[in-house]
């Protein structure tokens, strides 16, 4: 078969996902069709930096991080008798999920920001740009499989790809859109509910630092929300890595609920409009 058609199945493979997931959670807003479109192209765009990486390690193999990470070989982490996790592995994959998760955050903060008017939109963004991101590399999985070995072998690559994969950037972004929503309505969020609740550390950082509470505010959010994040997308790694199946199915069925929660919350959907400019005043 010429590489021409392997790569058109592999494109038309790719994107069958794209459309179940997409119709799943983006249904309910078919009037910003184009902000959708070009955010989720930017997040086909945002894969570039980790395949650049992948790329340089045969010019510069020290910056692998599985090499970084072989000296640690001996060390066990274990949650009970029979979950044990070497420590590269974790270390490893928390790595890759972070630079994963940023390159997906940039698309929404340069392209889809404009379109954000509440928190629900927000998580909604970062859904599409984890789906933009996840049909890219869904192609090369794809093209990889049927080169490495054969047409034949695709299918279930694709049936996990489609059910697991894709779902599980669409679970860690969406989740991180929730924080980064938060983030984005620091301000008008913190007038109204979140400054009586402030931790006594966080104000006594305010205190001597003299940040302003809600420009504090939002970069813990920003913060919190990509370690999430990465936890997540490191997990779903390793349990990959480890072969632990029986994981797989109730984490992701966690986070599929947990995206329902926060796309039905009252308080997500609630719009704020255009984002008032910065103010100098401290509350």
């Amino acid at each position: 078969m010429e590489q021409s058609a392997v790569i058109g199945i592999c494109v038309f493979l790719a994107f069958l996902p794209i459309i179940m997931w997409g119709y799943i959670f983006l249904k309910k807003h078919p009037e910003a069709k184009k902000l959708v479109l070009v955010t989720f192209v930017a997040g086909m765009i945002s894969v570039t930096p980790l395949l650049l990486y992948k790329y340089l390690w045969q010019f510069f193999p020290w910056i692998n991080a599985f090499i970084w990470t072989r000296n640690l070989n001996a060390d066990i982490l274990g949650f009970s008798s029979f979950m044990l996790i070497p420590l590269p592995i974790l270390v490893t994959f928390m790595f890759v999920g972070i630079i994963e998760e940023v390159s997906k955050i940039v698309p929404v903060r340069i392209v889809g920001n404009r379109g954000i008017r509440s928190i629900d939109d927000a998580i909604e963004l970062c859904i599409v740009a984890a789906l933009g991101f996840a049909f890219i590399e869904n192609i090369i999985y794809f093209n990889n499989i049927v080169a490495m070995r054969g047409m034949d072998q695709l299918f279930f690559p694709f049936i996990f790809r489609s059910f697991f994969s894709t779902f599980a950037h669409v679970m860690f972004s969406g989740i991180f859109g929730y924080f980064y929503g938060v983030a984005r309505f620091a301000e008008p969020i913190w007038k109204e509910e979140i400054r009586k609740k402030r931790h006594p550390i966080m104000k006594l950082f305010h205190k001597i630092f003299h940040i302003r509470r809600p420009v504090m505010f939002r970069n813990e959010k920003i913060v919190e929300g990509l370690v999430v994040a990465s936890l997540l997308h490191a997990f779903f790694n390793i349990f990959l890595e480890m072969e632990w199946a029986f994981m797989i199915i109730p984490f992701l069925a966690g986070g599929y609920a947990t995206l329902v929660y926060l796309l039905k919350r009252k308080e997500n959907l609630k719009k704020y409009g255009k984002l008032a400019p910065q103010r100098t005043s401290e509350y």
